[in-house]
């Protein structure tokens, strides 16, 4: 096994991010054989769909963590963000463009309330996602005064359903193409940029970081910042994927993304994350999610293995780093 993972490829690639990736694939094949039609078309779409919003929400909070921190408002705050978008969208009519930016503000907004709260006035990363998620899920209820939301559908009259278009365009998943260039985008902020490594280091050694000289500060606070304006836009992919957006949701989705990053290799103590792995993590929960569903299981039985896998992959992640110590 350890000649396995020093060979070159594999350290390159990432011994975690390859046994996902299989896990992946087996997934996919022991669900297509166990339920007609799943490698259909219509199924993939389907898990595309939830990768998408799943996937920019990971990718969020994958900068979160890597800094030591997390979050666990980006669920309810990405409900929040559809719900007072489309609410101006359908109320107060508000052009479709600007209820998008609308709702990828507000996410931003959150990004730099947490952001500052935690950076700033010293106030510990899990308290702060906490009183978040409550904020998020109130201002929701309240701004909608707690009736749900829908979006326009593509065949809208008015022609304000085009921003469906962001995630499918006849057959072609426009969707995967933008999510794509995002994922590379991130990719390289994290990894091949001072933003990026500054945000690995304060989850390394934050300590050692500010006695460098670098404002730590200000480099947490744009960890938050980034994860609040993906989780805007991912409120953008839901609702171009979905329809209605109801209040004081959006707590499963925390867990989900959450599991994602921890799957694919980012570490929950901080200074290690992986923007690849993340994706692929968001691939796995998804196909588990259109399986479970697909088995006509419940959305509690997808809980209970989502958090079996949570604890593994986390006991792993605790294991290597006691070897390495």
């Amino acid at each position: 096994m350890d000649k396995i993972k020093q060979n070159p490829i594999v350290k390159k690639l990432g011994f975690n991010r390859i046994i996902l990736f299989c896990i992946l694939v087996l997934l996919y094949v022991a669900f297509s054989i166990a339920i007609p039609g799943f490698a259909g078309m219509a199924r993939i779409m389907s898990i595309l769909n939830y990768v998408y919003f799943l996937g920019f929400l990971a990718l969020g909070v994958t900068f979160v963590i890597a800094t030591g921190g997390i979050d666990f408002s980006i669920g309810p705050v990405m409900f929040c963000c559809a719900l007072i978008g489309g609410y101006s969208l359908n109320t107060y009519g508000v052009p479709v463009i600007v209820s998008i930016l609308l709702s990828i503000l507000i996410g931003f907004l959150f990004g730099m309330f947490n952001g500052w709260l935690v950076a700033f006035v010293g106030v510990p990363p899990f308290i702060v996602s906490m009183a978040s998620m409550n904020i998020a899920k109130g201002l929701g209820s309240v701004f909608t005064k707690t009736q749900s939301v829908s979006w326009p559908q593509l065949n809208d009259p008015d022609g304000r359903g085009w921003f469906r278009n962001l995630v499918k365009v006849g057959d072609v998943p426009t969707g995967l193409i933008i999510f794509a260039v995002f994922v590379i985008i991130l990719f390289i902020v994290m990894n091949n940029t001072k933003p990026g490594r500054y945000i690995l280091s304060l989850g390394s050694n934050k300590e050692a970081v500010r006695l460098s000289g670098v404002n730590v500060r200000k480099w947490q606070m744009l960890a938050y910042v980034i994860c609040g304006t993906l989780v805007g836009i991912a409120a953008i992919f839901f609702v171009s994927a979905y329809t209605t957006v109801q209040p004081g949701l959006g707590d499963t989705y925390n867990n989900e993304a959450i599991a994602s990053c921890v799957m694919g290799g980012t570490s929950m103590a901080g200074g290690l994350a992986s923007i690849g792995g993340t994706v692929i993590g968001v691939f796995v929960i998804s196909l588990l999610q259109e399986g479970i569903m697909a088995l006509r299981m419940t959305k509690e039985v997808q809980m209970i293995i989502t958090g079996l896998i949570v604890i593994i992959f986390v006991y792993a992640d605790v294991s290597a780093r006691r070897r390495k110590n």
